[in-house]
């Protein structure tokens, strides 16, 4: 039995109880840029890596403000990301008028997921191309959450997607102990510390490959990038 026989729609099994377009899907957040998210006990972090097309373009952007509370850093595919953002940003919009209150961050990766999932079950649509890792601060302290195009959520500690991020996921799982009780700035170290080892081949984390989006306790969300990122990559080199 060819495997192309299956994969033709997502919502065709193959004997194996697998679904390959929805794999294939997931195959497009390993080919996008590496993405890292941590918290603390007050903080939730995210760094990430951007592309640029040519040495004439400029980098795209990977970490998008969804709220006040709430942002997300994308691996895969940038269109379909933009086109969740603005969904969230809707979201986050309507709790905002009905209830006067900011969205529980745990109710909108859910409802997210839930998104994701209809894609995997319908024949006139395709997968999400893309994984988000979700920094978030609410009444309940610091989240860090991971989706998937199948249509899975994890809350985490830590996490890394995209390409290379295995050793920045190594790094993450060393030093995961000392997470809870780092101030702000440490927390910030952490994560580009861990991108240090995403960066390809001779390629090094620079101003203009590298931004950090930081939120937590008495702070909103904050996109910290170009010559505000510089202090921190000086540390990194101390």
């Amino acid at each position: 039995m060819f495997r192309n026989m299956y994969d033709t729609d997502v919502t065709v099994w193959s004997p194996e109880g697998r679904l390959l377009q929805v794999e294939y899907a997931m195959e497009s957040v390993k080919q996008g840029s590496a993405c890292i998210a941590l918290r603390s006990s007050t903080h939730s972090v995210i760094g990430a890596l951007k592309r640029s097309v040519s040495e004439l373009s400029a980098h795209q952007q990977k970490i998008l403000e969804i709220d006040d509370h709430l942002g997300i850093g994308i691996a895969g595919l940038t269109a379909d990301a933009r086109t969740l953002a603005k969904w969230m940003r809707n979201e986050c919009l309507n709790h905002k008028y009905v209830y006067g209150t900011a969205i529980p961050s745990g109710r909108l990766v859910n409802d997210l997921a839930d998104r994701h999932q209809r894609t995997t079950q319908t024949y006139v649509r395709r997968p999400y191309g893309v994984g988000l890792l979700v920094a978030s601060f609410d009444k309940n302290g610091p989240h860090v959450y991971q989706t998937c195009p199948s249509g899975n959520v994890y809350e985490c500690y830590g996490s890394a997607i995209g390409a290379r991020s295995q050793s920045g996921r190594t790094y993450l799982e060393k030093h995961s102990d000392s997470f809870p009780s780092c101030t702000r700035d440490d927390l910030i170290m952490h994560a580009l510390k861990a991108l240090v080892g995403c960066v390809s081949g001779d390629g090094e984390l620079t101003k203009e490959n590298g931004c950090v989006a930081v939120v937590g306790k008495g702070e909103k969300f904050t996109l910290i990038e170009g010559e505000e990122l510089q202090p921190y990559l000086d540390r990194l080199e101390l």
